[in-house]
Parts: structure tokens; sequence; C-alpha cells
């Protein structure tokens, strides 16, 4: 265990600026914040940071097992740290994960200008829950590492791959790689979710909160489909409504016997 107490020492200093998507971006690094990150296999040269010494000899069962650099600061600086109000006082420094997917897996999702980051977090928590595997984000999605969309995610962002496209290169890869193309939309030709026809290849593009999706995906896609309501709401949380399908097209899957590629 290593010990740090001032706030002018250089990696204290790195750490304090991942808060900010331009220094993630340079330093190729990223936080998650929170207990819950002890249950998971330790990425490649990632440090924990602890607020104190009885915190660690808390998790010091857990921290044994994880074979990673450890340091541990007083509250003063884990304070500056922190993105927290009610902090847990642990703290993980990653490098970035799952760049680009090499090998695509037989159902995609396509997430198109999500700009929430709870929203973001937690559709890769369902996506995980799901079974599913690869994300494709458009370039305008908020960033993926913000710590709202890693928190949100309950860890579940170390499960996922995922890479960054614009709709025209999303598009060419669907296209050269015969996956259907579904898209969440309400138009005259529009199904219910629950009727909604896939094949062994399967794209699912879910769009921005406000606007939906966009335009290029909706000219190119291969089928709409909607969730109805009943109510008077006027439309879904984006999460929401990715669960409900996602857990639909599993179902349906695994009844026309092509559930068995994630």
């Amino acid at each position: 265990m290593e010990f740090i107490y001032s706030s002018e020492n250089n990696f204290i200093k790195k750490i304090k600026r991942l808060k900010l998507k331009k220094w993630r971006d340079i330093d190729r690094l990223f936080i998650a914040e929170g207990i819950k990150f002890l249950d998971f296999d330790i990425l490649p040269n990632a440090v924990i940071l602890l607020e104190n010494v009885s915190f660690s000899e808390k998790y010091n069962y857990k921290l044994n097992n994880l074979q990673c650099k450890k340091i541990t600061v007083p509250i003063k600086i884990f304070s500056q740290l922190t993105t927290q109000k009610n902090s847990q006082g642990i703290l993980f420094v990653y490098n970035y994960i799952n760049e680009k997917l090499s090998d695509y897996s037989d159902n995609i999702v396509i997430l198109d200008k999500i700009s929430d980051p709870g929203n973001l977090g937690t559709i890769i928590r369902l996506i995980d829950a799901v079974g599913y595997k690869d994300i494709i984000l458009t370039n305008n999605c908020v960033d993926i590492f913000n710590e709202k969309v890693v928190r949100s995610s309950m860890g579940s962002i170390l499960n996922i791959n995922y890479t960054i496209m614009n709709p025209e290169k999303i598009l060419e890869l669907l296209k050269n790689n015969y996956y259907k193309i579904l898209a969440t939309n309400i138009n005259k030709n529009s199904v219910s979710y629950e009727k909604m026809q896939l094949e062994t290849k399967n794209a699912f593009i879910f769009g921005n909160e406000g606007d939906g999706v966009s335009d290029i995906f909706l000219e190119n896609c291969d089928e709409n489909i909607i969730i109805p309501i009943y109510g008077m709401a006027e439309s879904l949380n984006v999460s929401v409504a990715c669960g409900i399908i996602l857990y639909k097209s599993k179902e349906l899957q695994f009844k026309n016997n092509k559930g068995g590629s994630n």
C-alpha cells in the first residue's frame, strides 16, 4: 500500500483533471467510483485510491485479491477527487477499454445522440443484463467515460464492447455484414415491438431523448418499431424503451432458436 499526503503530488493532479473529457482522452484514463467495482476483475494497470487506512482494513480481503497498485490518501485529498456527495471512499482509475469491436456479435445496439449520462449508463447496464455485448455510439453521444455514465452502469461498463462512429460508417458496417436494422420510430408502417421480425443478425437503434432516431438511420432501416402507450404519457424514457425492446428481442430469439449467439 502506498501513501500520498500532498495534493500537489503529480498523480493526484492527474486524477483531478480526469473530471474533464479533454484530459480523459489525452491520458486515456477514466474514473470509476464505489465499492461495487471491488466485485469485478481488475483491469490491467488499474489503480485503486482509498480514503483512509480503516477503509482498506474493512475491505482487506477483497483488496488483497486485486493485483494492482493501491494508494491511501487523507480525506482532505480524497474529497478533491470524488464527485459524489456521499462517497464510499474508494475510487478506481482505469485505462480506456474495449474501444474497437473486432468481431461483431449477432446483436448490436446502436445509440444515436444519447445526451443524458444517466440514461447512457442505465442502457449499458440493461444491455449487459440482456446478455448482449456490443454497442456502437454515434459520435455526438455523451462521453461513455463520463463519471455519471460509469456510475449509472453499476460496473456493466466493464463487461461491454463499444466503438464510436459517424452514422454513415455505422450503416456501411451494418449493410456490409448483413444486419437487419430496426429503429424505434412512429410512422404509418411501424409495428409493435411484440411483432418485430428478427433475423440471425440484428441491429437495434435507439435515438436521442428529445429528437428520436436521426433521419439517416430511419431512411435506411428495415423495420420501424414502436412501444404502444395506453395511458396519457407522451413518450417513454429512452432507457425504459431500450429495456422493453431488448428483453423482447431476447425472448423472440429464444423462441425462434436464434438466441444462441449474443
